[in-house]
């Protein structure tokens, strides 16, 4: 069973992290859908690692500092925090933004803390002529469009959630666009830098992703010094949760290929 601590990690931030299993320390990071949306991922993997799934600032009612205003505060915060708890050796594996958390994470690791990087469907660069669609003006029938395979079985009508659901996901979304909103899910500057990043990196893509679209992520492993692209079939956005057994599949032989 997972337990959960708190890890102050400034004087005015504190993160939520949950924790399972033993064996090689995995951070796994959420996307904009938040904690839940990588539950089943952590789940799986903590068989065989030591899974640390925090809460980002911001998300879920999770206090987030004024200062906190982008993903670079976040990948310093848990470069940080991988230091405070004196780990190393670190898999560190990351949906949509938490896949952009990842790379900012990597490429500001001095200290080697990250041997492993799985970024899963990521934002976070930009690619000419594969532009990342402007999530924040899809409606509930829009993301289930751009971002399943079957759309079917994602779309959402807001109507029907409890009142605090309902404004919980509003906050979310409200933080999202408060962290990654301008310019639309990019840091300008990272894809020149990932190439100084030499860990092994694996990139899983769902191959029906129309947020961010599988040539947008062959450009993205390129950019790594050692990454590479593995395409997910019938899974868009999240392949983790479409497509699970694949997924964890791919996930798995990378990390006993890095054994």
């Amino acid at each position: 069973m997972p337990t959960n601590r708190t890890v102050d990690v400034y004087s005015d931030l504190s993160l939520s992290l949950s924790e399972a299993g033993s064996g090689r320390p995995c951070l796994i990071l959420h996307g904009g859908g938040g904690p839940a949306t990588v539950a089943g991922l952590a789940a799986q993997l903590s068989h065989s690692l030591h899974t640390i799934t925090p809460t980002h600032p911001g998300w879920n009612g999770a206090p987030r500092p004024a200062w906190l205003t982008g993903v670079d505060d976040l990948a310093l915060a848990y470069l940080h925090c991988l230091r405070d708890l004196g780990l190393s050796d670190v898999l560190v594996i990351g949906s949509s933004l938490g896949g952009w958390t990842a790379a900012e994470m990597a490429v500001r690791d001095t200290a080697g803390v990250i041997t492993g990087l799985v970024l899963i469907d990521a934002v976070g660069v930009h690619v000419e002529g594969e532009p990342i669609t402007d999530f924040f003006s899809l409606d509930a029938a829009g993301v289930a469009e751009y971002a399943w395979h079957d759309s079917t079985r994602a779309a959402v009508d807001p109507a029907a959630l409890p009142a605090a659901q309902l404004q919980m996901m509003r906050a979310n979304m409200a933080t999202l666009r408060d962290i990654a909103g301008e310019p639309n899910m990019h840091d300008p500057k990272l894809l020149r830098r990932l190439g100084r990043v030499d860990v092994p990196t694996l990139l899983l893509w769902g191959a029906s992703d129309r947020i961010v679209t599988p040539a947008y992520g062959a450009a993205y492993a390129d950019a790594f010094g050692d990454g590479r692209l593995q395409v997910v079939p019938e899974a868009g956005h999240l392949p983790h949760i479409e497509q699970p057994e694949a997924t964890f599949a791919l996930i798995d032989a990378y990390v006993r290929a890095k054994a």
